[in-house]
C-alpha cells in the first residue's frame, strides 16, 4: 500500500477529541462551554478587581493577574477549537495550524509555569527577608521576572516546534488527542523520532523543571523559617498566605509531570487526556475561587469591583 505523507502544509490532521461516541459530542460541549465561560468571566474578574484597586497593587498580584491572563489565553489556544470539533463531523485541522496551536499551548502553559515560581519567590521574600521586601521585590524586578517568563517560555516554544515541522507524517494523520500535544503527534511520525524524543525530554525538563525545583526550594526555605515562629498563631499566619498558591502548584504540577515526564512508548491515550484535561481546562477555571474564596484582600476588590459597576 502505497504510504502518503502528511507532513506538507497542505494536510490536515484529525482531531478525534475527548470521545469519539457520537451520543457524548453534545454534553461534553455543554460541559466544557460552561467550564470555558467560568473560566473566561473568573479570570477576568481577578484582573480587573486587581487593577481597579490601589491596595492589591503589590507584587503578588502583580503576578496574579498575569497568571490569570496567561490561563485566558491558555485555555483559548485549545478549548474554542476543541468544542467546534464535538459539533462538527470532520473534526480537522491544517498541519499548519496544528503547529500554531502547538507552539501557543506550550508558551502560555511554561510562562504559567514560570509565573508560579515567580509567585514562589514573593512568598519567600515576603516570609523570609519582610524588611527587604520593597527592595528586592521592586516594580522593575517584578517586570523583569515576568519578561524573562515569556521569553523563555516562547524559545522553548519554537525550538519544540521547528523540531515538530521536520518530521514526516505517513498513514495515519488521526490524532488521538483533543488538541495538538507533543506525545500523540509524536506517535504519528514515521521518521525517526528518537533524537526528536531525547531532545524534548531534556529541553521539557530543563524549562519545566528549573521553575518546579525553584518553587520547592522557596516553599523549603519558607517551611525552615515558619518553624522557628514562636507562636502557633504566627505560624499559622505565615502558611495561610502560601495555600492558595499551594493547591494550583499541586494541581498544575501534578498532571503535567504525569504527562511530559514518560517515555513516548508509555504514552496512554485515555489516562493522557483525563490529566491534560486538569491542567488546560480544570486549574484555570479553579484558580479564581482557589485565590479568591479564602482571600480577604481579593474578596475586597471584587466587592469594590462590584460596586463600581453597580453605581
Amino acid at each position: 500500500m502505497e504510504m502518503k505523507n502528511y507532513s506538507s502544509s497542505t494536510a490536515d490532521f484529525i482531531l478525534l477529541g475527548i470521545s469519539s461516541n457520537p451520543q457524548m459530542q453534545k454534553p461534553l460541549f455543554a460541559v466544557f462551554l460552561v467550564m470555558y465561560l467560568i473560566t473566561l468571566v473568573g479570570n477576568g474578574l481577578i484582573i480587573l478587581a486587581i487593577h481597579s484597586d490601589s491596595r492589591l497593587h503589590t507584587p503578588m498580584y502583580f503576578f496574579l493577574s498575569n497568571l490569570s491572563f496567561m490561563d485566558i489565553c491558555f485555555t483559548t489556544v485549545i478549548v474554542p477549537n476543541m468544542l467546534v470539533n464535538l459539533l462538527s463531523e470532520t473534526k480537522s485541522i491544517s498541519y499548519v495550524g496544528c503547529l500554531v496551536q502547538m507552539y501557543f499551548f506550550m508558551a502560555f502553559a511554561n510562562t504559567d509555569s514560570y509565573l508560579l515560581a515567580s509567585m514562589a519567590i514573593d512568598r519567600l521574600v515576603a516570609i523570609c527577608n519582610p524588611f527587604h521586601y520593597g527592595v528586592v521585590m521592586s516594580p522593575q524586578r517584578c517586570l523583569l521576572l515576568l519578561l524573562g517568563s515569556c521569553t523563555i517560555s516562547h524559545l522553548h516554544s519554537m525550538l519544540r516546534v521547528l523540531l515538530m515541522s521536520r518530521l514526516s507524517f505517513c498513514a495515519s494523520h488521526v490524532i488521538k488527542h483533543f488538541f495538538c500535544d507533543t506525545q500523540p503527534v509524536l506517535k504519528l511520525s514515521c521518521s525517526d523520532t528518537s533524537s526528536s524524543q531525547m531532545v524534548v525530554m531534556t529541553e521539557t525538563l530543563a524549562v519545566i523543571t528549573t521553575p518546579f525545583l525553584c518553587i520547592l526550594f522557596s516553599y523549603l526555605r519558607i517551611i525552615v523559617t515558619v518553624l522557628k515562629i514562636p507562636s502557633a498563631a504566627g505560624k499559622w499566619k505565615a502558611f495561610s498566605t502560601c495555600g492558595s498558591h499551594l493547591t494550583v502548584v499541586v494541581f498544575f504540577y501534578g498532571s503535567v509531570i504525569y504527562v511530559y515526564f514518560r517515555p513516548l512508548s508509555m504514552y496512554s491515550v485515555v489516562k493522557d487526556r483525563v490529566a491534560t484535561v486538569m491542567y488546560t481546562i480544570v486549574t484555570p477555571m479553579l484558580n479564581p475561587f482557589i485565590y479568591s474564596l479564602r482571600n480577604k484582600d481579593m474578596k475586597r476588590g471584587l466587592r469594590k469591583l462590584r460596586d463600581r459597576i453597580q453605581s
